[in-house]
Parts: C-alpha cells; sequence; structure tokens
C-alpha cells in the first residue's frame, strides 16, 4: 500500500469507523453477552473434531479427495488421537490458540495466541512422517452486522487455508447456528517454521553488503597499523576506512566559529527527521492491533494529535532548506565564474550522489527485509507491498517514480523524486537570478503564486476524497496533491527566493530595535502554530466536515506559510536575534545527525517494519507508549544509518569527487563544479572551495524526509 500520513491513517480510520465508533453500535449486549459464554476456540474445536472424518473436509461427493485433503485428514487424525491420549506435542498445538478477545467493548478484536509455540511444533511420527504446526489468523465473524474478530489457530501444516476455512465455517455454524459464507483464514495470514530459501538477488545484496562491510574493516587496519600520518593516507584507504569516515563524521565546528556556516540548520534538519520518523511511528502504531482500539478515535480529538496529522510540514522544511542552501551557495560560485555552469556536470554529480544508498535500499527492502523478523503479523502489517519493486524499481533510479508509477517502489522515496526534478530545474532560476537579479526573483515569486493556484484549482475542480480535520489523501489524490512535484514547489522556491534574498544582503548590517524583533518572532510562530492546530476545532468527531473551498484554501495556504515562518528563523539566528532558539539549533550536538539524516531518512522504515512485524500480541495505545517505542526505533535507526554511511554512502561520496572530471585539481581552480572530497559538509554561505557541485552535498542532507509518509 502507498505509505504516506494520508493513507495509513485513513486505513485506522476506516477501521475506527467499522467499529461504528461507539461500544453501544460495536455489538449488543445480548451478542456480548453470548460471546463471554463461549469457551475457549480450541476446547470448541477439539470438541466438535474429536472424531473427524472424510465428510468434515466437505469434499464434494462427485470427486475424490486430492493427496494434499488426504494427507491434512491423517495428520488431523494423528492430533485428535494424541490429544486424546495426552501427547504433548498434540496439547502445544491447541494451547497455541488464541480465544475469543476481552475488551471487545474497548477495541480490543484480536487476540493472537502464541505463534512460537505453534511454529515450533515439528513431531516426528516415523522416519519420513513429521507433523508441522502452521500458524494462522483466522478472521471470525460471530454476531451481525459485521464484526470481525480475529483469532490465532494452529492446525498441521498439511492443512491448506481452504481447509481450515471448512473446519471454522462447521464450527462456527454449531456456535451460533448461521451458515456464514465467507473466509475465514487466508493463505497470507499463514506462516510456518519454514522459509523461503535465498534467491539469486538475495544472495547478491548479502554478498554485496559484506564485500563492502569486509572492505571497510581491512581498510580501518590498514589505517591503523600502517599508516600513522592520517596526511598520507592513500586514496582508498581514506575512502573506505571507518577509522577516517568517523573521524569526519564526528568533527564537530563550534557555533559562530566559521563566519559563513548557517549553524542552526543542522537543527532544524534534525528535528525535522525526528518529526518524520515519530510520525511514522505513529502510523505503523495505529494500523497494528490494539488492545484499546477505541482510544484512538477520541486520539485525534487530542490537540496533541495535530503534531502527527501535520507532520507534512516535515518535508516542506527540507524543501525550504533544499532551495535556500542551493541559492546562496550557487550565486557567489556564479559570482566567481562570470555566470558560466557546467549543468551536465552539476546533475552527473548530484545523481551519483544520491543513487548508491538508493540502490542499497531497494535491494534491502526487496530482498532482506522478509527475512529480518519474523511473527503473526508479519505479513499482514507493513507500510509497502515491496514485491512491487520488482516492477518499477527502475523508476525509482530515475527519479520519476513520484509521476510514472502509482506503484511506488519505495513509497517514502518520492520525496527524493521530488527534490531531484526541482535540482534538475535549478539552473533556470539561477541564472535568471544571477543575469536579472530582483526582475527573475520577482518572477520567481509570481511563479510560486500560479503553481500554488494550480494546486488550489486542482483541489476544487477534481473532488479528490480529502479529510484534511485528520491531514488525509488517499488514491488518486495522494499522487496528485502529495506526490506530485508542481504541488510542493512552493516551499522550495520560498527557500531559494530566501537564499536570495541573503546573497544580496550578505554584507548589510540589521539593526532592528527589539519591537521589531519581538513582531518577528510573534509572526513566525503565529504562522506555524496556526498551520499545526488550525483544523483542531473542525478535528472533533462532532463537528461538521470542513466545505471544499475551506480544504483548499487550507492545503494552499499552509504550503506558503510554513516556509515563510521559517525564513524568519533562519534570519533571526544569523543575525542574533534567535536567542535560546538560535542555540538550542545550531548546538554542535546535532552535526552527526545532520550528517546521517540522509541514511537515516532512508532507512528507518527498515527498523520499524521489522520491530512491528515481530510484535506477539496486541499493543497498549498511547502517547507515552509510543515514545517509549519511538526512542528505542530511533536508536536503532540511527546505529543502522552509520553502518550505511560508514560502508556506502561516505566511501562511494569519496570515490564519486575524486573519480569526477575537474574534480582533484587544486582548491584554488575556479572551475564551477569544483568541490571538497568530504562526503557531507557544512551549511556554508560562502567558502573558498565552495561551488555548485557542493550544493548537492548539502542539498542531501536538506533533502532527507517526506511524512507520509511519511
Amino acid at each position: 500500500m502507498d505509505i504516506t500520513i494520508g493513507t495509513l491513517l485513513l486505513f485506522g480510520l476506516t477501521l475506527v469507523n467499522s467499529l461504528q465508533l461507539d461500544p453501544a453500535d460495536l455489538v449488543s449486549m445480548k451478542d456480548c453477552q453470548r460471546i463471554m459464554e463461549f469457551r475457549p476456540l480450541a476446547v470448541e474445536f477439539s470438541q466438535h473434531f474429536r472424531n473427524i472424518t472424510q465428510a468434515d473436509l466437505d469434499i464434494p461427493s462427485t470427486r475424490l479427495p486430492d493427496k494434499q485433503n488426504l494427507l491434512c485428514l491423517a495428520d488431523m487424525t494423528q492430533l485428535m488421537a494424541g490429544l486424546t491420549s495426552g501427547k504433548l506435542w498434540t496439547i502445544k498445538m491447541f494451547d497455541s490458540w488464541g480465544s475469543f478477545p476481552k475488551g471487545l467493548l474497548y477495541g480490543n478484536l484480536i487476540d493472537m495466541g502464541n505463534y512460537d509455540e505453534c511454529v515450533g511444533i515439528n513431531k516426528a511420527i516415523s522416519d519420513n512422517y513429521n507433523i508441522q504446526g502452521k500458524y494462522c489468523r483466522a478472521k471470525l465473524t460471530l454476531v451481525e452486522p459485521a464484526l470481525k474478530l480475529q483469532v490465532g489457530i494452529c492446525l498441521p501444516a498439511s492443512c491448506s487455508a481452504a481447509n481450515m476455512n471448512t473446519f471454522l465455517k462447521q464450527l462456527i455454524k454449531k456456535l451460533i447456528g448461521l451458515n456464514i459464507n465467507t473466509h475465514f483464514v487466508s493463505e497470507d495470514a499463514c506462516r510456518t517454521a519454514d522459509r523461503e530459501p535465498f534467491d539469486g538477488l538475495t544472495i547478491f545484496t548479502i554478498v554485496l553488503l559484506s564485500v563492502l562491510g569486509a572492505v571497510a574493516v581491512l581498510a580501518t587496519i590498514c589505517d591503523y597499523f600502517l599508516f600513522e600520518d592520517q596526511k598520507k593516507l592513500p586514496f582508498l584507504i581514506k575512502a573506505f576506512s571507518i577509522r577516517a569516515n568517523s573521524r569526519a563524521l564526528f568533527c564537530l565546528v563550534e557555533p559562530n566559529s566559521k563566519p559563513n556556516v548557517i549553524d542552526c540548520l543542522h537543527g532544524m534538519r534534525c528535528l525535522s527527521l525526528i518529526w518524520v520518523i515519530f510520525g511514522h511511528e505513529y502510523i505503523i502504531a495505529m494500523i497494528a492491533p490494539n488492545m484499546n482500539f477505541l482510544t484512538v478515535y477520541r486520539w485525534f480529538e487530542k490537540p496533541f494529535s495535530n503534531f502527527i496529522t501535520r507532520g507534512v510540514f516535515s518535508v516542506d522544511t527540507f524543501l525550504f532548506l533544499s532551495g535556500l542552501l542551493l541559492v546562496v551557495i550557487s550565486m557567489r560560485s556564479l559570482e566567481r565564474t562570470k555566470g558560466r555552469l557546467n549543468i551536465p556536470l552539476m546533475y552527473l554529480h548530484r545523481y551519483l550522489r544520491l543513487t548508491p544508498i538508493v540502490a542499497v535500499a531497494i535491494l534491502i527492502y526487496m530482498k532482506l527485509l522478509p527475512y529480518l523478523g519474523d511473527g503473526p503479523m508479519f505479513n499482514s502489517i507493513h507500510f509497502d507491498d515491496y514485491s512491487r519493486c520488482e516492477r518499477t524499481w527502475f523508476w525509482s533510479l530515475l527519479y520519476l517514480q513520484n509521476y510514472a508509477t502509482a506503484e511506488l517502489c519505495i513509497s517514502h522515496t518520492w520525496y527524493l523524486a521530488v527534490d531531484m526534478q526541482l535540482y534538475i530545474l535549478s539552473p533556470i532560476f539561477l541564472l535568471a537570478l544571477y543575469k536579472w537579479g530582483k526582475k527573475a526573483a520577482a518572477g520567481i515569486f509570481v511563479f510560486m503564486l500560479l503553481l500554488s493556484a494550480c494546486l488550489f484549482s486542482t483541489m476544487m475542480t477534481n473532488k479528490y476524497p480529502i479529510n484534511m480535520e485528520q491531514g488525509l489523501l488517499a488514491g488518486e489524490g495522494q499522487r496528485k496533491l502529495y506526490f506530485a512535484t508542481h504541488t510542493h514547489a512552493a516551499p522550495w522556491l520560498i527557500g531559494a527566493l530566501f537564499g536570495y534574498f541573503l546573497h544580496v544582503n550578505r554584507n548589510k548590517n540589521f539593526q532592528l530595535s527589539r519591537i521589531m524583533i519581538w513582531l518577528g518572532w510573534l509572526i513566525s510562530l503565529t504562522l506555524i502554530f496556526t498551520s499545526i492546530f488550525a483544523l483542531h476545532a473542525s478535528a472533533q468527531w462532532s463537528a461538521p466536515n470542513l466545505t471544499l473551498l475551506e480544504a483548499a484554501s487550507y492545503y494552499t495556504l499552509s504550503r506558503i506559510a510554513w516556509p515563510l515562518a521559517l525564513c524568519w528563523v533562519v534570519f533571526a539566528c544569523m543575525r542574533g536575534y534567535g536567542g535560546l532558539a538560535n542555540s538550542f539549533l545550531s548546538s554542535p550536538m546535532w552535526q552527526p545527525l545532520s550528517k546521517l539524516s540522509y541514511c537515516a531518512y532512508i532507512f528507518h522504515i527498515v527498523v520499524q517494519q521489522t520491530n512491528v512485524g515481530r510484535i506477539r500480541t496486541s499493543l497498549y495505545f498511547s502517547d507515552y507508549d509510543l515514545m517509549l517505542l519511538f526512542w528505542g526505533t530511533f536508536a536503532f535507526t540511527v546505529l543502522m544509518a552509520y553502518v550505511m554511511y560508514i560502508i556506502v554512502e561516505a566511501p562511494f561520496g569519496v570515490l564519486e569527487t575524486m573519480l569526477m572530471p575537474n574534480r582533484r585539481a587544486a582548491p584554488k581552480a575556479t572551475n564551477p563544479v569544483e568541490s571538497s572530497v568530504v562526503p557531507t559538509v557544512e551549511p556554508t554561505i560562502e567558502t573558498p572551495k565552495t561551488n555548485l557541485a557542493t550544493v548537492v552535498e548539502q542539498d542531501v542532507e536538506a533533502s532527507t524526509a517526506s511524512a507520509t509518509a511519511s
């Protein structure tokens, strides 16, 4: 499924709506009492099928049972006979069953039983005959209109989902007297201890990562024991050495120690990354089994929920930073080179800088993620269907996935496509600003307004299904309004215009009165909190839905308001009016995470997907519990990001830097695509070595997250 905040929250809300949101409507008191009177499902099943026969397979009399049905019948006969005689393996098989969930009126609709006890059964009946446990989640419809409970069941692995459906239909008919014609069990909801063998591409992925890790270890050993003088490290050793790359990663620069560094951007970038991961943690928790699922319904009415449903503004923050850094650095480079720009080399550097991590991510998500965990929900809760990568991986490597296909391989990489496409268009804006200055800036501003008008008119004319109160977009509306580059261009263009403002006023000393400073912060904070909380009142379930005009107006204007607020934050921090905000955002503690932010964004869902796939019981949904889960996820995300940075991003960044034409020239060279060999650099305004290629490295750090979902 497409992963954004909109899609997954919509999925969760659909479940809430299916519960009718009111315990009295969820199930009548009579039906609730009836369910409470049921004995455990395993007991009912064992009693009903104690003397199982071929008739219980419900095979039409016109055809004979096939081999699989006969094997299932034989194993079921062994199971029931063993249960009668008290054999341990048969008792364990029924002991692992879930029961009818307790707390139906609280939204607890799932009892997973004991997954590991079930799949751990492997009883040798004879030398060539074993009975394995097969765990399945059965969706049982017990009362009208359609209350569906999920219960973990365990039967011999020889029995197919169709066999289990047959057994459960007979059992449900006995319990409630209804002949329900539905599928209770699907093969997708079943697992055994057996796993698919590695295919060729999976083996290649493991070998590739192993080789990269081994090269890094060998380079580090050489670094430690063969080269005492770090200045004399050979090129390849320096590129792959864990010691050298870690030294660059953790090298901290004190605030204001370099006059051309915008220190506050590190903090803004890292906080936006944390916002993205935190929002995704809530999304995955909402679609996971919750013993208090009805609480989610009330959670949307709390003010705190706006920080999750408005997590899409983290995307606008990264786009703003991207446009800002691009123009600030590039304009100085264009001045030094008198307007000369090597555009093909600029594009090549950008592509080579981004793509190694994306390519490795496609392999990991598509081939390794299915082997990174195990559990009763492992195949059922996921951000994406990563099997799509086999059909659409090339669109991700071309950075066209947001327009070219509805089946995104890794859906949260849609942001990289947006950022790459804006970067491809950037020479037009850069050259225009260089040649025509303020006139070009005015033209870019008008262009931004036209794109915003396009967004507004698209929402008004197409009438896509939107629930702005909960931040929801789905289906075609998600592709047209959320994934599309032109609908996300406004923050990037505002960042570019602000970068031009900083460039033309770089030597100007702004002396603002205390009233002007307070007014600037008041306006900025008003725009920020209005963007986040403007729809809080309409998010109440008792409130009427927003009209299409109201939703379109909010969605369009907030795209402009958010980056405008950030303009003041950056300006105030740069010019000494930031106070505590600048001290916090400019703290050196953000610098290592800022450099890891690209890998952290790409791979954080690997950690979240693995964690949720391993759950064995229903979760308890609360802000405190989600905070606990988040910090565990964040810690492992940073660890994984560090590993991928050390073995992929940093080495390939150094290799690309040294192998690109005109990249090994002396620092005094004036070619506009010259840059430092450091793969991740400081967000600078001006340095002697800064040029358009350096923009890529800084822009990558700024282009690290979406809320989609994000």
